[in-house]
């Protein structure tokens, strides 16, 4: 079955960045879209290691307005000025960030010429931010020390797929395969029927991710999230700094795949690592006793699904 979704991880680590950790940013291609998550420091830098074009970045979702979530954001913004972009960028982040970025723009002299629309957030329950025939991306309500969102992306139901060799030699029109495609049953001319089943195959499945950044363990996003083919969902600490974890708003390995294990996810990417590990094993070997199917997030991976 071809492959419908890929996710890139430019950056998996968190706090402060280094020569080789970089902080938040993913690129997710679903559907044709390309939708960028968070933006950490030096994530145009990752953009080019990972070979993505700037012009297909027109949707960006800000997770919330700590530094290694957004840092990049001002940079990228203003790369694309240089590069001579004219198509719009949206932006969907917590509100303030029109403020934040405008007042850099304003005192720099460096506004953009390109439409850059920000879409501010404020509600602390599920919505749906952004739709189209194809996509339909909403909103998780997180738990972190400020105002914190994940973000959940879906693909809709499509249209049937025409089974090719058994409509080889009929002599279907355009408004034939339409209406094949739509689960009708169709007439020829001559009079006879095919019914749909008989000419079609089942839409391509449904695909969903789910990005969980910085949050407190709450077992609350859980109807949110079930199911979904992969889940990113934070992990800064390991269990022996589960004090912290709490005291910080963060989440360990272990609870992460508490958390998928309820929310009955088939793929758990496990990320946002703290700089005190040394070793990422270490989440691997806390969190598989509780969820199996775990992907350990390393900057510049690819993952399909």
């Amino acid at each position: 079955m071809k492959e419908t979704a890929k996710l890139t991880i430019l950056g998996c680590h968190s706090a402060n960045p280094t020569g080789d950790k970089f902080t938040t940013s993913q690129v997710l291609e679903m559907q044709g879209h390309l939708f960028l998550i968070d933006c950490g420091e030096g994530t145009q830098m990752q953009l080019r290691k990972a070979r993505i074009k700037f012009s297909r970045v027109q949707h960006i979702f800000i997770s919330h307005l700590h530094g290694d979530h957004f840092n990049g954001l001002i940079g990228l913004i203003s790369t694309f000025r240089l590069l001579g972009r004219k198509s719009p960028l949206h932006i969907y982040a917590p509100k303030g960030v029109q403020e934040l970025i405008t007042l850099q723009l304003k005192l720099s002299g460096s506004w953009t010429n390109y439409p850059l629309h920000f879409h501010e957030l404020t509600l602390k329950k599920s919505e749906t931010l952004w739709e189209d025939e194809k996509v339909v991306v909403k909103t998780i309500p997180l738990r972190h020390r400020i105002y914190t969102n994940g973000f959940l992306f879906q693909t809709k139901v499509g249209l049937r797929l025409i089974n090719k060799d058994a409509v080889e030699g009929l002599a279907l029109s355009p408004k034939h395969y339409r209406m094949l495609q739509e689960g009708e049953s169709i007439e020829l001319e001559n009079g006879k029927i095919f019914t749909n089943e008989e000419l079609t195959r089942p839409p391509a499945p449904v695909k969903s991710y789910a990005y969980c950044s910085d949050t407190v363990y709450d077992d609350a996003i859980v109807p949110l999230i079930e199911e979904v083919d992969l889940l990113y969902h934070e992990s800064t600490f390991l269990e022996k700094h589960a004090a912290l974890a709490s005291e910080t708003k963060h989440s360990t390995a272990a609870q992460a795949a508490k958390i998928a294990a309820l929310a009955k996810v088939k793929r758990l990417a496990l990320g946002h690592y703290s700089s005190r590990y040394n070793d990422k094993n270490d989440f691997l070997e806390e969190a598989k006793p509780i969820f199996e199917n775990i992907i350990l997030s390393e900057d510049l991976k690819t993952i399909l699904f």
